[in-house]
């Protein structure tokens, strides 16, 4: 029996529940929303970052310590008021330092740099607690392959 058009049936089986794009999408809400809290709570309170401070900082660790705005608002999925409001933020506390040259560059500070490196070793043994570790490496190789498609 299909679910489409109507609300999923708990007592229904999972694989029915599953193909219900209501019923996905909020399941993929909820297990972003308490593996994101969980990890932060581990990692980012922990070193005194909010989560926003961690992202941006973790994605200019990734790319080298340095981006143009433009792409670390895309790499973020994030507008570009966000990301400029967030990086002013950061800015005043040292963390990331902004300059114009052929668009504005972000960059990491020694103070940005120490802070990622500081954290990152929680942050991965957060994610891997949180997420990876309750995943088969098949489905984490098809979670990665779905996830790049969106």
């Amino acid at each position: 029996m299909s679910t489409r058009g109507r609300a999923p049936d708990p007592q229904e089986g999972t694989s029915e529940a599953a193909l219900d794009p209501v019923g996905l999408w909020s399941a993929f809400k909820r297990a972003h929303e308490v593996v994101r809290t969980r990890v932060i709570a581990d990692a980012a309170e922990a070193a005194g970052l909010s989560e926003p401070d961690l992202t941006i900082l973790a994605d200019l660790n990734k790319a080298g310590g340095a981006l143009r705005q433009s792409e670390l608002a895309a790499s973020l999925g994030w507008d570009r008021t966000r990301v400029s409001h967030q990086l002013t933020r950061m800015s005043k506390r040292e963390l990331v330092t902004r300059r114009r040259a052929n668009g504005v560059i972000v960059a990491l500070t020694d103070a940005g740099h120490q802070a990622i490196t500081a954290v990152y070793p929680g942050l991965d043994a957060a994610v891997r607690r949180h997420f990876t570790d309750k995943l088969s490496t098949q489905e984490v190789e098809t979670l990665a392959a779905v996830l790049g498609r969106l």
